[in-house]
């Protein structure tokens, strides 16, 4: 039924109830699971030799730490930390790599950001090439 699962994350302890619960569905399908992390542009100090830090940096470690959790515990699993908007990211991998399932947790923006911006399960369910499954993460 799935063969390639897409869950989007952002290393919250939220959005790794999201992740254990595609990674299920992923070893019970035989499934192959896309971790996907999303960083803003970088907005770079143009003096030479700043020492900061790529945006990417958080996506990388993020996605890095789940692979190598997933693998070891048996999920066949590929990881894709990438730049844009959360939501947009996720759509694009899931189009990219014509996935059966993109799975996302049910917690975003709260308040007023939610209502100017939407939040990322909306965006998700309401544009992705496929079915979405919003794992309820909060109580």
């Amino acid at each position: 039924m799935f063969e390639k699962i897409v869950v989007g994350t952002d290393g919250s302890d939220t959005a790794a109830l999201a992740v254990e619960q595609a990674a299920e569905l992923a070893r019970r399908f035989g499934a192959t699971l896309h971790v996907v992390s999303a960083f803003p542009p970088s907005v770079r100090d143009p003096l030479p030799d700043d020492g900061g830090e790529q945006t990417s940096t958080h996506a990388e470690e993020v996605v890095g730490a789940a692979v190598e959790a997933l693998r070891a515990a048996g999920t066949k699993v590929e990881g894709h930390p990438e730049m844009g908007d959360p939501a947009e990211v996720v759509i694009e991998v899931a189009e990219r790599l014509d996935a059966d399932l993109v799975v996302v947790g049910n917690r975003g923006m709260t308040g007023i950001k939610r209502f100017l911006l939407g939040s990322v399960p909306t965006k998700v369910s309401a544009y992705a090439p496929c079915d979405v499954l919003i794992v309820k993460t909060t109580p």
